[in-house]
């Protein structure tokens, strides 16, 4: 358990690895973030599924799985296509 200076007991991330979902749950939060982003970029360039799905040359069906954000099983040069058609580019980095 790391204590913060000002803070009362643990860190919620300390919580979740105790209880041995720090990993699913981030992997969730990171893919529920990331579908916000393109669902809200989409409307920001009012462009619809369907225009989406053509222009990353792939179906309606899996766009709605890209941006279903319960879904965690999406391929990288997936993600990297989306934001591509949206102008947008796809960065991820390891922090510690």
């Amino acid at each position: 358990m790391t204590k913060r200076p000002g803070r009362i007991g643990s860190s919620f991330e300390d919580y979740l690895a105790e209880q041995g979902t720090l990993e699913e749950t981030s992997a969730i939060a990171v893919k529920r973030v990331l579908a916000w982003q393109l669902k809200q970029a989409m409307e920001t360039r009012q462009m619809s599924k369907s225009a989406m799905a053509l222009a990353m040359q792939t179906s309606r069906s899996q766009l709605d799985r890209i941006l279903d954000p319960s879904n965690d099983h999406i391929r990288l040069d997936t993600l990297t296509a989306a934001a591509n058609v949206l102008g947008l580019n796809l960065r991820i980095e390891l922090v510690g």
